[in-house]
């Protein structure tokens, strides 16, 4: 069964930046698209980011130009490297394919105080 365990989370003054990191577990990884996702409390889970096995890339409007999305086959982790962060991207931030169908992991609380 795939497992996904995000990390990197934590708190940061806007402006600044963090990077997650989300280990997929299962031979899936290389051939998969994976993505970020961000809930906010009182708000639906929301798509941040995608890459794909050959490492083409998408991204929600609202982090555009601020967040990369990145993987690393070989270690089977997909990144989120989160620059210029504002208090709205406080949020549970989860890994996942691209129609959400593995389990869902514990996410990494990113908390940005303004």
């Amino acid at each position: 069964q795939v497992q996904l365990v995000e990390s990197g989370g934590g708190l940061a003054q806007a402006g600044g930046s963090l990077r997650l990191s989300c280990v997929a577990s299962g031979s899936i990884f290389s051939s998969t698209t994976l993505g970020w996702y961000r809930q906010a409390p009182g708000k639906e889970r929301e798509f941040v980011a995608l890459i794909t096995s050959g490492g083409t890339t998408n991204y929600a409007d609202s982090v555009k130009g601020r967040f990369t999305i990145s993987r690393d086959n070989a270690k089977n982790t997909v990144y989120l490297q989160m620059n210029s962060l504002k208090p709205e991207d406080t949020a549970v931030y989860y890994c996942n394919g691209r129609y959400r169908t593995y389990p869902w992991g514990q996410g990494t609380q990113v908390t940005v105080s303004s």
